[in-house]
C-alpha cells in the first residue's frame, strides 16, 4: 500500500490549509508573498534552509536563540552576524551575501508597491 505524502489529503487533493492562524492565499500571478518584514521566526527558518541550507545545521538554532524574525533578518550587519556565533568567514560572507539579497528584493517589492499606489490614487 503506498502511503501519501504528508501534504495531500486521502482524497489525493493538495491540502491548502496550512497554518491554521493564516488565512488562505490566492493561488495564481496576483498572489504576492508575505514581505520578509512580516516574517515569524518560523518564516525566517524557511528562508535559511532554502538560501543558506547548507549552513542551516550549523547556525538554524542561531537564529531561534536570538528570536530573529524577518524585521530583525533584513536589518542585521555582518557584525550582528559575527555577535551571533557565525565567525568562519566563508560562511560569513555567503550567509550575509543572502540577506543582502534579501534586503534588495524587499527594497524593490517595496518601490514596486509605492509606484503601484501612486498610480492607483
Amino acid at each position: 500500500m503506498m502511503q501519501l505524502p504528508s501534504h495531500q489529503t486521502t482524497d489525493n487533493k493538495t491540502d491548502t490549509t496550512g497554518d491554521a492562524s493564516q488565512p488562505p492565499r490566492p493561488k495564481g500571478k496576483l498572489a504576492r508573498p508575505k514581505p520578509c518584514y512580516l516574517w515569524t521566526t518560523a518564516d525566517v527558518q524557511k528562508w535559511f534552509k532554502r538560501h543558506c541550507s547548507e549552513y542551516f545545521q550549523l547556525y538554524s538554532h542561531l537564529l531561534i536563540l536570538h528570536d530573529i524574525t524577518g524585521k530583525s533578518l533584513v536589518r542585521m550587519s555582518e557584525g550582528t552576524l559575527i555577535r551571533m556565533g557565525i565567525k568562519h568567514p566563508e560562511h560569513l560572507e555567503a550567509i550575509w551575501r543572502e540577506i543582502l539579497k534579501l534586503r534588495l528584493k524587499a527594497d524593490i517589492q517595496e518601490m514596486k508597491e509605492i509606484e503601484m499606489s501612486a498610480i492607483f490614487s
